[in-house]
């Protein structure tokens, strides 16, 4: 009766294997090894931007409020969309009135500090901060926003 030898032996040549997989497979070290990616390679990491939604109820809160952001450098650039018609379910109402939209381009790390700031700030209730992570985009454009925007 032949026996059967396996040839894999544990030793320090497999390990580099065993870590290159583990990166792999974890989630937490997967975007590690998608940062490592793009440094080496100078590509984009989707998701390091976001675009982000705010409704203000006129144009002299969005003003206010944009101003505050700039200067506190949460973004690299707000824009107010005047006269938006809104319409939206409060206190079992159908509420329909004309607000104006910021849309603000800043950091996706940025975020967090973005929504508090806005939640002690605006005047309504719970405020509007949605945002969406920047799949592609132009690459001097992106770049600008990383230079105006530090990732403290």
């Amino acid at each position: 009766m032949q026996r059967f030898q396996s040839s894999w032996r544990p030793g320090f040549g497999h390990v580099p294997l065993v870590l290159i997989m583990a990166l792999l497979l974890y989630p937490g070290l997967q975007n590690i090894v998608v940062y490592l990616h793009s440094a080496v390679t100078g590509s984009y990491i989707s998701g390091t931007h976001s675009v982000v939604f705010i409704s203000c109820p006129n144009e002299q809160v969005g003003k206010i409020i944009a101003r505050t952001i700039m200067e506190k450098k949460l973004a690299a650039c707000v824009n107010i969309v005047p006269e938006v018609f809104s319409m939206y379910s409060w206190d079992s109402e159908i509420t329909e009135t004309i607000e104006v939209l910021m849309v603000i381009k800043t950091r996706s790390s940025k975020m967090h500090e973005l929504t508090e700031f806005i939640r002690s700030v605006h005047p309504f209730e719970i405020p509007e901060v949605i945002s969406l992570s920047v799949d592609q985009g132009n690459p001097l454009y992106l770049k600008w926003i990383e230079e105006t925007v530090p990732d403290e």
